[in-house]
């Protein structure tokens, strides 16, 4: 697993962690972004994305007008050209087991080139995860992250 690399779950993840809430696989076509890896655990922390570019700007606006941080999206440009919205409120943990793959366009893995976006992200990232580890939600349709993490240490 490559840092700063984009990834594709197995199918067998989604049925071992039943939540409600995790963004599924859209039929193994929704890139997961590995940014993080508890290495105390062997555990890595994956982000979503999306394309869905307008309806997370407006929430990334709203938070702003209200004059807060807003720590749970990041959108930027990959080496796609596309933009794409980093879910950072809907991360979760996973072992490598579970990775069926890595993401490709023409061939080549798709990766975050830009430091300065990754050091961003991951900043947010650490921030999320510990106010995760205290409990605070973000959304209601936040997946149980810490239920998942459970039963990853439990080799389950």
């Amino acid at each position: 697993m490559k840092k700063t690399g984009f990834y594709i779950i197995k199918d067998q993840f989604f049925e071992d962690m039943p939540d409600p809430y995790l963004k599924g696989n859209k039929a193994g076509n929704r890139p997961h972004y590995y940014c993080f890896e508890d290495t105390s655990t062997g555990i890595y922390w994956m982000i979503p994305l999306s394309s869905r570019i307008d309806k997370y700007k407006q929430i990334m606006e709203k938070k702003e007008k209200a004059g807060k941080p807003c720590d749970i999206l990041h959108i930027v440009k990959l080496d796609d050209s596309r933009e794409s919205a980093f879910l950072i409120q809907d991360m979760f943990p996973i072992t490598e087991e579970y990775i069926e793959r890595e993401y490709t366009i023409a061939g080549n893995h798709l990766m975050l080139t830009s430091e300065h976006t990754a050091k961003e992200i991951e900043q947010k990232v650490r921030k999320i995860i510990g106010m995760l580890k205290r409990g605070i939600k973000f959304t209601p349709t936040q997946p149980d992250v810490m239920a998942i993490l459970e039963n990853l240490r439990k080799g389950r």
